[in-house]
């Protein structure tokens, strides 16, 4: 046990220290090319700043996670889609592509995980009856985890420090349960975890506000494909009390966020991929919070909805999951009331 700790240790370090020294060449470069992100009318940032964070991270964890950990059970399927999302979020962070396009890479790097590593989702665990799932119906349940949480991080990749903090919460998270209960087939996703957990920490060192690099959706694709195949693990794992409903909620904040934007999307008759200012962190700032405090104020939120799926995960999936949906409700029910009040406002001035 002492060796694990060691060299889960080992592969954090590795990590971090890979990331936060080839950060500040990253930003040189990118302002020597000018390669840089242009302010427009979604952002908050005022700077043109580099976007290429994700290479650091992406050198930090695949360094550690080839040197320190086993590649067996999916690790080394896991690596191939993440190389493969890596030059996408590349190009797009270079020269932006088309929705499509990125699409059909995640597609692709999905399909590896889920076929040749045959890493999916088998069972709801008692949700709403539910037990072990059909061949088919697995797969498509699968396709759809991977490739909603994959964008969602990229979706809520709006604030300085904020996709990397939830990402950072959750690699933890999951990186403390494969420690305690990975057994020999989940283990190994403890070092996932902690490489992963290591980079990140390693960007955010300059990445919170204000900001001199963003993660890109080099880094955004990167680490929500990766948590979306650890979640799946977790789920499978079978070894947590309620364990699906304890991954939503451990991906609280994320999953929220896109279920509400992409829901008041089509409820006004728009597609759900048009981007917008209508994010959970859009509302908290239009309430008066700065980058600082809306970043903190949503990771404290996901650490306490954390805190409680864990403490009370033997209520089961339904009630657990139930109480979640209830809280998102009353969430943005606030977040709503609140832009009501203030476009009144507005209209009378």
């Amino acid at each position: 046990m002492e060796q694990r700790i060691i060299h889960l240790v080992l592969s954090f370090l590795w990590a971090f220290l890979i990331a936060i020294f080839a950060v500040p060449s990253i930003i040189r470069v990118a302002h020597l090319k000018n390669i840089l992100d242009q302010p427009n009318f979604r952002t908050v940032h005022a700077e043109l700043t580099p976007r290429l964070g994700g290479l650091a991270m992406f050198a930090g964890f695949m360094s550690a996670l080839t040197i320190f950990a086993d590649l067996n059970n999916g690790v080394q399927q896991l690596l191939a889609g993440c190389v493969i999302l890596f030059f996408i979020g590349l190009k797009d962070d270079l020269i932006s592509i088309s929705a499509m396009k990125k699409f059909a890479v995640q597609l692709l790097a999905t399909g590896i995980v889920m076929f040749i590593a045959d890493i999916r989702i088998t069972s709801f665990q008692g949700i709403f009856g539910v037990g072990e799932l059909e061949i088919g119906i697995s797969y498509g349940f699968t396709f759809l985890v991977i490739i909603g949480i994959t964008n969602s991080l990229n979706l809520i990749d709006g604030l300085d420090g904020l996709a990397g903090t939830l990402a950072l919460i959750a690699c933890v998270t999951f990186g403390v349960y494969f420690y305690l209960f990975g057994g020999p087939n989940y283990s190994n996703y403890a070092a996932v975890a902690f490489c992963l957990a290591g980079g990140i920490l390693g960007f955010l060192r300059y990445n919170f506000h204000k900001a001199t690099i963003f993660m890109g959706d080099t880094g955004s694709l990167l680490c929500g494909f990766i948590i979306s195949v650890m979640a799946i693990q977790f789920i499978e794992m079978r070894q947590v009390s309620a364990a699906p409903s304890v991954a939503i909620g451990i991906l609280f904040v994320p999953v929220f966020d896109t279920i509400r934007v992409f829901s008041i999307r089509i409820f006004n008759g728009r597609s759900p991929f048009i981007p917008d200012k209508n994010h959970v962190h859009h509302r908290l700032l239009a309430m008066g919070l700065n980058q600082i405090s809306t970043v903190l104020t949503l990771a404290i939120i996901n650490m306490l909805i954390i805190m409680y799926v864990v403490s009370f995960g033997k209520w089961g999936n339904l009630y657990l999951l139930l109480s979640l949906v209830t809280f998102s409700v009353m969430f943005s029910v606030v977040l709503g009331i609140y832009r009501t009040k203030s476009a009144q406002r507005v209209s009378k001035v």
